[in-house]
């Protein structure tokens, strides 16, 4: 006898879907009677499954929609904040950072935000550019709005890479050690500043890199302000600290830049009255006095002057010394093993006391050549020569902003490629002022540089800028804007970076016969494509 078997319906709703055993048989039935069942057998299981909803992914699946108008480096903080107050909590973060993708926290922005919020990552002081501005808005962030933040997600994303796992010279976490091989002087001698070149020798460190990426090094704070800093809280420079001593912790371990406010809030431990309320107003963001800008370790100190703090627990209050990274100014393809810097020295001076920074110190005079320290590679963020070698490009990089352009050229004489180059270039005065002259100078006679449009801002009464040279070239710099050219910006993000951004607008409306709405679209698409990309700091 035969027995007519009932239909067997195919499963539609996955069992993961949030359904009892009784609601996944209705839906399932439900979704069988609006396609034939012929039809339902043929489906796919994924095909099935995109019958219906997916559930959240994960903590990360909040239906923003990833969009990020505050990531953007000319923007103040409260200006990115507003931006982004409508929000979740991970992108507040990520609008709290200083928006480069510079590398130097080891994550870009989007995922050191994500990375906090998932609380796979607890240091709150890893951005660099932001600094303590970055810093403290991260605590607020977290203070208001912490609870809603999930516990670190136990998945292989969410875990943060362990250093070991990282190539070695790939990450901040795994360094390794090269030698500086040579250091020279870019500056004349009637000019107003102190640029170096310098170079690293890579061979036996396995590290290569591209034109675009950046180098970090790990620099050593200056010794005579380690000694002033001892001198100051009344210490030992030998006395020990774990392994090192109180010295060379100061030297090597943390930072004596912007005084944080954990510093703040020891001092106010040891301190009684007004001196008290000011301790715990700079401790909490307020600026009491209206110097709180330039109040470095040292300068913090001695406004509190008197204080002995234990050693031990002053050494705690600071901040880790962070790497710092450079524009890499050469191509491999000219020299694989070598890596070349461009740095200016800084130095300026707050009251009476001479300040420095610490890298370029550093590199200018607080190591030999042939001296070793930590460095590694820190892949570019969409800053790279063209795909096509026959696109036009154009650089503008005044000062030491001319770095990665030098490596641009390099790359493009090394690889023998058509495109057309021009960069504009700029500093104080032509005299002494000209980077790297004669290689840039042989570059334009061979042909492999195009143009070079040149910009002194001392050498007459008037002042002259990359961006009045940009609009002196204007009609020619559309021209090339048209034909595809690549436009390329590198340099101070606050004031030059816009300035000339703005004189483009202007260019393209003028020569382009525009709106100044449609050239800002136009330039805006120029961001969009890939084809105007920027290195600024």
């Amino acid at each position: 006898m035969t027995v007519n078997a009932q239909p067997v319906l195919p499963t539609i709703v996955p069992e993961s879907a949030p359904f009892s055993d009784d609601q996944r048989a209705w839906l399932n039935g439900f979704f069988a009677g609006l396609v034939s069942l012929d039809q339902m057998t043929a489906l796919s299981p994924d095909q099935a499954k995109g019958l219906m909803p997916e559930g959240p992914k994960g903590p990360l699946d909040d239906g923003d929609d990833g969009e990020a108008p505050w990531h953007d480096q000319t923007l103040p903080l409260a200006e990115r904040m507003k931006l982004a107050e409508s929000r979740p909590l991970r992108r507040k973060m990520m609008a709290a950072m200083a928006q480069q993708d510079c590398g130097q926290c080891g994550y870009n922005c989007e995922d050191y935000s994500n990375a906090l919020f998932l609380k796979s990552e607890e240091r709150l002081n890893l951005c660099v550019p932001g600094g303590k501005e970055t810093n403290r808005m991260l605590k607020k962030l977290l203070e208001e709005f912490g609870d809603t933040a999930p516990v670190a997600a136990q998945t292989a994303d969410a875990k943060p890479k362990e250093a070991s796992a990282v190539a070695p010279g790939r990450s901040r976490d795994n360094p390794v050690i090269a030698k500086m091989s040579a250091r020279y002087m870019l500056n004349g001698e009637r000019s107003e500043k102190r640029t170096h070149h310098v170079d690293f020798d890579l061979s036996g460190t396995g590290l290569d890199y591209v034109v675009g990426d950046s180098f970090g090094v790990f620099p050593e704070n200056h010794p005579g302000l380690v000694d002033a800093v001892i001198a100051m809280i009344g210490a030992r420079p030998d006395m020990k600290i774990g392994e090192k001593t109180l010295r060379d912790v100061l030297r090597q371990d943390v930072s004596l830049s912007p005084a944080p406010d954990s510093l703040f809030q020891l001092l106010s431990l040891l301190v009684g009255g007004e001196r008290r309320k000011k301790a715990k107003a700079l401790a909490a963001g307020e600026d009491p006095d209206g110097d709180a800008a330039t109040l470095d370790v040292l300068a913090a100190i001695k406004k509190f002057e008197g204080v002995r703090p234990d050693a031990e627990v002053f050494v705690e209050a600071l901040e880790p010394l962070q790497p710092r990274l450079y524009s890499i100014s050469s191509s491999p393809k000219a020299d694989k093993d070598k890596i070349s810097l461009t740095v200016d020295l800084v130095r300026y001076v707050v009251g009476e006391r001479e300040r420095r920074g610490v890298a370029s110190e550093f590199l200018a005079n607080g190591i030999e050549t042939g001296g070793a320290l930590k460095v590694y590679v820190q892949r570019a963020h969409n800053f790279a020569l063209p795909a096509n070698a026959e696109t036009p490009i154009i650089m503008v990089g005044p000062g030491t902003g001319v770095a990665p352009f030098r490596a641009f050229l390099q790359e493009r004489m090394a690889t023998k490629a058509k495109g057309r180059n021009w960069l504009f270039f700029g500093h104080q005065r032509s005299e002494c002022d000209f980077f790297y002259r004669d290689e840039l100078s042989g570059m334009q006679a061979t042909g492999l540089l195009t143009r070079l449009t040149l910009a002194w801002s001392r050498d007459d009464d008037q002042k002259i800028y990359v961006q009045d040279r940009m609009r002196e070239e204007g009609a020619e710099l559309f021209t090339w804007l048209e034909a595809g050219a690549h436009f390329y910006i590198c340099g101070d993000a606050k004031r030059m970076a816009k300035d000339v951004e703005r004189t483009l607008v202007e260019i393209v409306a003028q020569h382009g016969k525009r709106s100044t709405e449609d050239a800002v679209a136009y330039v805006n698409a120029l961001k969009k494509t890939g084809r105007y990309q920027a290195d600024v700091y």
